[in-house]
């Protein structure tokens, strides 16, 4: 199943329970797409100027009933899914553009912007919960570990940071890449975050130790790896530049198959439907198109799968900062402000 977007979509989410897709423009447009598994068949239910500028990043929340997008013009917008009416708009949610958006709760979604900072959002509190400076350049992607309340965040300054949302402080943050870090998973079992980059290397963390990667795997280079989702915790689909998808194994490192091209041009987003059985991507190509798992996945069930290595039994501690190093790249250090400071946006989710 494909649609033709007419512009370059930069964001990409699947309802949780309904057969809908969501995409987000560079004109400041949001797109919902209703699929019939049937016929193949995407129909276009919502098409809302929901921002002034790009509209970079977009999730259902609040278990579908609404989408949120974040938008460089550094507002948030609530839409109701059902009736495509505007529930809230916050101007100024940050000071800079909004570039990633993620659902930490059922309540509580976070959002990062240019200049590194992240920012809880409790839609049942009505409120902005706090904020972190996690990073000095823009956040790529994020990723929520609810077991130990950590937030994982890449950055265009080439560090992954462990946030501590009951703190509201970085709890950690790793070495410099020689690459921006684009996008984020947790695999085997918590013990392992892969972090993708603009040099197509694949960063292996082990769990309570980020200062330094134990492992690369570099044989997508030299193509930007854009988009990262996690299928089990021994695979993983990746996005490139290059237009590719592809499935690739984690210890042992390899790549297991490329499953579909979407085009020759950079694959900006992937997604899961609720059920697993399509993924989405979007591209530069301003196409959107929904593959069916099973049949992209054929025959890669009987490669074998990777395997536990016995010298990968990391410690449960973690390496802990009480002032974590900044980028050498530049000396912008800011504060960390709680939800008390964000006096204009404690009425956004009134309405939720």
């Amino acid at each position: 199943m494909e649609a033709s977007l007419g512009e370059i979509p930069f964001g990409i989410d699947f309802h949780p329970l309904k057969e809908l897709v969501a995409v987000s423009l560079i004109t400041g447009d949001l797109h919902l797409y209703k699929y019939n598994t049937d016929d193949s068949s995407l129909q276009r239910c919502l098409d809302l100027h929901a921002h002034a500028e790009s509209c970079r990043t977009v999730r259902f929340i609040n278990g579908g009933q609404a989408v949120a997008t974040g938008s460089k013009d550094c507002s948030i917008l609530a839409t109701d899914v059902e009736t495509g009416s505007v529930i809230a708009r916050l101007e100024n949610a940050h000071e800079n553009a909004i570039n990633s958006l993620i659902n930490l709760t059922e309540s509580t979604v976070a959002t990062g912007d240019d200049e590194g900072c992240i920012k809880v959002w409790d839609t049942r509190q009505r409120s902005c919960s706090g904020s972190i400076n996690a990073h000095e350049d823009y956040i790529s992607d994020m990723n929520f570990v609810s077991d130990s309340m950590k937030l994982l965040t890449t950055s265009g300054d080439g560090t992954l940071s462990v946030c501590n949302l009951r703190t509201y402080k970085v709890q950690t943050r790793s070495e410099f890449s020689e690459d921006e870090l684009s996008s984020v998973v947790v695999m085997k079992n918590g013990r392992k975050v892969i972090c993708g980059s603009q040099g197509g290397t694949l960063l292996l963390y082990s769990w309570g130790f980020f200062k330094d990667c134990s492992d690369r795997f570099v044989d997508l280079s030299p193509n930007s790896v854009e988009a990262m989702l996690k299928l089990d915790e021994d695979r993983l689909i990746t996005g490139s530049e290059n237009g590719l998808i592809s499935l690739v194994g984690i210890l042992p490192n390899r790549i297991i198959q490329p499953i579909a091209e979407h085009s020759e041009y950079p694959v900006e987003g992937l997604a899961f439907s609720h059920d697993r059985r399509f993924l989405g991507s979007i591209s530069h190509d301003q196409m959107l198109k929904l593959w069916d798992l099973n049949e992209i996945l054929q025959g890669s069930e009987n490669a074998a799968k990777g395997q536990d290595a016995s010298s990968d039994s990391d410690s449960d501690g973690m390496d802990v900062d009480d002032n974590p190093s900044h980028s050498k790249k530049g000396t912008k250090t800011k504060n960390a402000n709680k939800g008390a400071g964000f006096s204009g946006s404690n009425n956004f989710f009134a309405d939720l």
